[in-house]
């Protein structure tokens, strides 16, 4: 017999897929204990997990997987071969359909470049205190990409309006927004994308307690502290409209002891994931419990099994988590919940608009 973990580990399906399809009776246990609440596989049911995980990676239906397992050891494999191939049809259909939509998008995409397109004659001059603007790119520049693919994240975005500026990174998977207070422009809201070196460039001048006067002209962004002076060409990207993505669904807050918080995700058990790195290896993810009264937890995957508690339970990228509570800079932080689906906003109880979300990882298969 087979301990869930052990089957997990012999499978491909993480511990939280064997029970998600224990709950469909897809792949029941062969035994339960019922004190514990622990499942046990049989022997032979180790097959039928690594068959259901390379089915659930092809995206096959539940519905089918359902019956290409009932008909898997049958002596009649016609209904099995009809059921894969039914679903390799349903795929190349869908491949071709998702080829002609994107076909539509990007025709669509040329279009709308070729009527925005046009050179950039914005002039902006203001000024910002030092330690005001070094704080917002010390709180944002952990989340901006390193993806030769998406060259228009690997940058922070400085969007001026108003009295505002507001300094924003993301890679996709995490973002991070904060805000610092100017004088001297009250013309209409730009956007700039300031490349990561450039911005890291901006930040090494900022030791000061003084004003420094940022300018933006033509293609070209400068930041000036006294007589020392950082200056380069921005990103030729439109940058994502992180406005949208911060609207996300109201839930609970908990706020967190920083460095013990910080101490038990890296001590912490860690949940297996399906995601991966750009070097390929996997992520380790942290899983995040918040109980109804709105405390939160480090779990690990089989906490489930002991406790029986309601609560939320959130898994995210720990390396990720680690980067947002640091650059918090903060010994307490708010952390917010919203559906399991919804990013993990992690937010500085004196500052509402300095903030970083993390994406959630979902993880059944």
């Amino acid at each position: 017999m087979r301990s869930i973990g052990e089957m997990a580990g012999d499978s491909g399906l993480s511990v939280s897929a064997l029970r998600f399809y224990d709950g469909a009776g897809v792949l029941v246990p062969a035994w339960v204990d019922p004190v514990s609440g622990y499942r046990w596989y049989g022997p032979e049911q180790l097959d039928e997990a690594r068959l259901l995980a390379r089915l659930r990676r092809a995206g096959m239906p539940l519905a089918d997987i359902r019956l290409v397992l009932a008909g898997w050891s049958s002596a009649d494999a016609a209904l099995v071969r009809e059921l894969l191939q039914t679903h390799l049809r349903r795929l190349e259909t869908g491949l071709s359909e998702a080829r002609r939509e994107f076909s539509t998008l990007r025709a669509l995409l040329e279009r709308r470049e070729k009527t925005l397109t046009s050179l950039r004659t914005a002039t902006v001059r203001l000024s910002v205190r030092a330690p005001e603007l070094a704080d917002a790119l010390d709180a944002v520049r952990f989340a901006a990409a390193a993806d030769p693919e998406l060259p228009m994240l690997g940058g922070v975005l400085f969007d001026i309006e108003g009295v505002e500026l507001r300094v924003v990174a993301t890679d996709r998977y995490r973002m991070a927004v904060a805000r610092a207070r100017t004088t001297g422009y009250d013309g209409p809201r730009e956007q700039v994308v300031v490349p990561l070196p450039l911005a890291g460039a901006m930040r090494a001048l900022l030791t000061g307690e003084e004003a420094v006067r940022l300018a933006v002209d033509g293609d070209r962004v400068a930041l000036e502290a006294g007589d020392r002076q950082a200056a380069g060409q921005f990103l030729d990207h439109d940058f994502p409209d992180y406005r949208r993505l911060v609207r996300v669904p109201e839930g609970c807050r908990a706020v967190v002891d920083v460095p013990a918080f910080q101490e038990a995700v890296r001590t912490g058990p860690v949940v297996a994931g399906d995601v991966r790195g750009q070097d390929g290896t996997p992520r380790e993810l942290t899983l995040l419990r918040v109980t109804p009264d709105g405390s939160v937890t480090v779990s690990g995957d089989g906490d489930e099994e002991r406790t029986g508690r309601e609560h939320v339970r959130v898994a995210v990228d720990r390396a990720f988590l680690l980067d947002a509570l640091a650059a918090g800079a903060r010994d307490r932080l708010v952390l917010e919940f919203g559906a399991p689906t919804a990013p993990v906003t992690i937010r500085r109880p004196d500052d509402e608009d300095t903030f970083s979300m993390l994406m959630p990882v979902r993880l059944e298969n």
